[in-house]
């Protein structure tokens, strides 16, 4: 296990310990599912994921009050990694929301947006058993608030969701996949992979310019979206974000009293351990 280690001083009595894990891939499959499923197993499968993930578990209940996973627990949606993915997720000390690779079928064949997902959704039997859209989790006073925006938008209602959880007068740490648009971040992604998109949720006009037609139409901000942003950045009871799904580990400040930790690949063993102080 690789475990990088973040304090955020937020004005606690008592310290409040959480391991952020993030896109762990497991890459399953058995008799019930189908040929091209096997060979995604085959292809991107490794023994490590799980052995990896069973690590952090037992970190997380030996040393921390909460595991918070940001989704991409999964690679792709089988028969076999929902029932993994199900027996995770309903842990006591575990707290999910959900990343793009948890409503994939065959990992980018086809245009993700809500309908997509609500097929997954329903594949899987109504989720994995835990909210996947909205979650939230209140732990030593501070309140854990999940939002799924794996498709790199926020809706209105995640916003009114999100007031609703504010008014309760805790501190709040918000969890999600894909990282909001920061400069530092935007340019250290561009330099580790100069040609990609850097895959961070708000992106102006003119970041999208880097990218392909194809990717800017697919993370173009919409109204929303921007409205959720500008909530979260103006609203002094969030007290950081935790997101993943860039692979690489980077601590960066959206506002000067907001930090923004993403959390580099469960899959190579990488966890964060953030102490709230």
């Amino acid at each position: 296990m690789k475990l990088v280690k973040s304090t955020v001083r937020i004005g606690l009595e008592k310290p409040v310990k959480l391991l952020h894990v993030t896109d762990s891939h497991v890459a399953l499959a058995d008799e019930r599912d189908d040929e091209r499923k096997h060979a995604l197993a085959k292809r991107l499968g490794s023994p490590d994921k799980e052995k990896y993930l069973w690590e952090h578990i037992a970190y997380a209940d030996e040393n921390c009050d909460l595991l918070v996973h940001t989704g991409d627990l999964m690679d792709f949606v089988s028969h076999a990694n929902v029932d993994f993915a199900r027996n995770i997720v309903k842990r006591e000390n575990v707290f999910f929301i959900a990343g793009n690779h948890d409503y994939s079928q065959y990992v980018g064949e086809a245009w993700e947006d809500n309908a997509y997902r609500m097929n997954s959704y329903m594949q899987m039997g109504g989720g994995l058993g835990v909210p996947m859209f909205f979650n939230n989790r209140v732990v030593g006073g501070v309140n854990i608030v999940g939002v799924d925006n794996s498709y790199y938008l926020f809706e209105d209602w995640h916003l009114w969701r999100l007031k609703r959880e504010v008014a309760k007068g805790l501190p709040v740490v918000l969890a999600f996949h894909d990282p909001l648009f920061e400069e530092s971040l935007y340019q250290e992604h561009r330099k580790r992979l100069p040609h990609e998109p850097t895959y961070l949720v708000g992106c102006d006009e003119e970041h999208l310019l880097a990218y392909s037609e194809f990717r800017a139409v697919q993370q173009r901000p919409d109204a929303p979206t921007l409205r959720f942003i500008e909530y979260v950045k103006n609203e002094p009871a969030i007290k950081a974000i935790l997101t993943g799904h860039l692979h690489f580990s980077f601590e960066s400040s959206i506002t000067p009293t907001l930090m923004q930790f993403v959390t580099g690949g469960a899959y190579e063993g990488t966890a964060r351990e953030v102490t709230l102080v």
